[in-house]
């Protein structure tokens, strides 16, 4: 196995940073390979907040479920999809103008294929960014609720139009060296599909999770006292939950914003 492999299997989310800073080297090696992300038509069709501010950062927190950790990591980027760039370039930069004037083009506001696009673009270049940094020996980990409460997200941020949250990374140099066990993953068979989908039978879904439900039955965190499956681990936690109802109602105004000219 080559040391990319080795590095893509290995990785796991780092909440708990040291105090040790990251070098301007460091984050410049991470923006480059950030960088040389796929990107839709070579477009860029993202842009990343580096958030500096302290009391953005525990801002940022509280918005995103009160997790602690942001506030402590050396590094956060918030990865927005960000259409307004080309906005700006088409209409000040006279594409638009000229494509009425010589009726080879009637504008159009970005619809939901560009959003779709956008985010795409954002997601890759951070999953570049987390594989970078992890190549470094730098931890990384995921902060999904950043899609929670759009509309205070925007006004913190000061968010353009056409620029929305696709998602936010933490950074920084792992506090310990971590323990226990690697979280499990599906086995391949569970996730690859040929030609179509096949939708799933309980069968296969418990097969699908069940070192997922191992782990947790070891824990001692399962739903009815321990006695319950991953399907209700996940049901309470995380299907049926406050967050999740809020991330619902928060991305549909961050959608219907973006598609209101």
């Amino acid at each position: 196995m080559n040391e990319t492999l080795q590095i893509l299997r290995d990785r796991r989310s780092v909440r708990a940073f040291s105090d040790i800073d990251l070098t301007d080297e460091q984050v410049s090696l991470i923006k480059e390979a950030t960088l040389r992300a796929p990107t839709a038509g070579n477009m860029a069709l993202y842009s990343v907040i580096e958030i500096h501010d302290q009391k953005k950062k525990e801002q940022l927190a509280r918005l995103c479920d009160n997790q602690i950790m942001i506030t402590k990591a050396p590094l956060v980027w918030v990865f927005l999809a960000d259409m307004q760039k080309w906005v700006n370039f088409f209409t000040d930069g006279g594409s638009r103008e000229k494509g009425e004037k010589e009726g080879l083009a009637s504008w159009r506001d970005p619809g939901l294929g560009d959003l779709h696009l956008c985010m795409q673009d954002a997601i890759i270049a951070a999953q570049n960014a987390v594989v970078a940094a992890e190549s470094l020996g730098i931890g990384s980990c995921y902060i999904g609720d950043v899609i929670e409460n759009f509309e205070a997200l925007r006004d913190l941020l000061e968010l353009d139009h056409y620029t929305v949250p696709a998602c936010m990374v933490i950074f920084g140099n792992p506090k310990s060296e971590p323990t226990g066990k690697q979280t499990p993953r599906c086995p391949q068979e569970a996730i690859f599909m040929q030609d179509r989908y096949d939708s799933p039978t309980l069968e296969q879904l418990q097969y699908a999770f069940s070192e997922h439900e191992k782990m947790r039955r070891e824990l001692k965190i399962l739903p009815f006292r321990n006695t319950g499956s991953i399907a209700d681990h996940y049901y309470f936690k995380k299907h049926t939950s406050s967050f999740m109802q809020e991330m619902n109602r928060s991305t549909k105004v961050m959608f219907d914003h973006w598609c209101t000219s």
